[in-house]
């Protein structure tokens, strides 16, 4: 029978990795590639750092999920694959034989301007760097003035700022919170959400520091592109996400931002054994925004088709949906949404993130997890 390697155990894989003991009862074999015994959801990411939320309540003990059901579970990184030989190449130096495999590697973040060996700086992903920051920041409660930069001026430098001033909050700092948003704020949202996020952070005390993009960050130290510095204790790195540059390399098609392209059935157009999902794919059918609603809408499909191409069957188009549900956790259990022209912020819209964000991790999570 075949091969089967997961490469990644992220949020479009969930399904997958819940079949794991019907493909190997069909005789196949399970190879799943993970980085960490579990999988943060980055959904619930910010409200981590804000402490809503404890690790164990934002992840998935995938490693524990996959082993028990009889794959064998790799703590380690792709690094490369060699599509013609069908080989997984992996960061410890082991290659992997695959007949089918399938990608949910992420994206990270972009902190090009970040000096190298540089303290106290936490990118947003991945998501284990929020729980750092958050133990840094009640590491360092108690100066007589805490400050905390976040360079970022999209949804994630919203929630982490938000969170950020909760998380100080609960710490008992004295702290300044500065928004770093260059020359745009949420240029990508519409007017009102804009608005919204930014009187929720306005109320809670956030600063924001605009006019110039950020040029360098370092230890201790944010500096603009006019020459202005800024001295920030701890600084988050929110700039925007972008898949590991993986495929490329490995001669395997990719789209504009460097992600496996994939077709209407989040197949390969070239190589008909690779699939992918979420953060690390660009659909060819039309571009996906970077968000978690469409790894979560892809499970399904991704699961069906990689099961359907293990046995030469045929496959289904994957159907983007329309318009989704935006909902930013701006700190202190509040939040901004919108939907539909319908927009507005505070504890309700707090409520109905946390309602569906948990309902996504009761779907997937062992009952012996929760």
């Amino acid at each position: 029978m075949a091969k089967l390697a997961l490469v990644g155990a992220g949020h479009a894989h969930m399904t997958l990795m819940e079949s794991i003991k019907d493909l190997i009862d069909q005789g196949h074999s399970v190879d799943v590639i993970g980085p960490g015994e579990r999988h943060y959801y980055s959904g619930m990411g910010p409200g981590m750092l804000g402490g809503t939320y404890t690790p164990k309540d934002i992840s998935f003990p995938v490693q524990q999920m996959c082993e028990e059901q009889g794959a064998t579970f790799h703590l380690d990184s792709c690094v490369g694959i060699d599509p013609e030989k069908q080989l997984i190449k992996l960061e410890s130096g082991k290659e992997l034989a695959y007949d089918v495999a399938s990608f949910n590697t992420g994206s990270s973040i972009v902190d090009d301007l970040v000096k190298p060996d540089s303290k106290d700086i936490f990118t947003v992903k991945p998501i284990e760097k929020l729980l750092e920051g958050r133990n840094r920041i009640f590491e360092l409660a108690d100066k007589e003035s805490l400050s905390i930069g976040v360079v970022g001026a999209g949804p994630a430098g919203v929630e982490v700022a938000g969170n950020a001033w909760a998380a100080a909050q609960e710490a008992g700092a004295n702290a300044t919170i500065r928004l770093y948003h260059g020359k745009s704020f949420m240029k990508r949202a519409p007017e009102k959400v804009r608005d919204l996020s930014r009187n929720a952070l306005i109320d809670h005390g956030v600063q924001f520091v605009g006019g110039e993009y950020v040029s360098e960050v370092s230890t201790g130290k944010v500096t603009l592109a006019d020459g202005t510095v800024y001295h920030d204790d701890i600084i988050f790195i929110a700039m925007g996400v972008r898949p590991r540059p993986l495929f490329e390399p490995s001669g395997i098609p990719y789209g504009d931002d460097g992600g496996m392209l994939v077709n209407k059935y989040l197949q390969s157009p070239k190589f008909d054994n690779l699939f992918g999902g979420g953060d690390c794919i660009w659909f060819e059918p039309q571009p996906l925004d970077k968000v978690g609603v469409y790894a979560v809408r892809q499970n399904q499909i991704l699961n069906d088709n990689v099961i359907a191409r293990l046995s030469n069957e045929p496959l289904q188009e994957f159907k983007p949906g329309g318009d989704y549900l935006l909902i930013f956790n701006t700190g202190g259990n509040t939040g901004v949404l919108h939907k539909f022209g319908l927009s507005f912020n505070g504890s309700r819209a707090f409520a109905i993130k946390d309602y569906i964000d948990s309902k996504f991790m009761k779907k997937f999570k062992p009952k012996y997890d929760m």
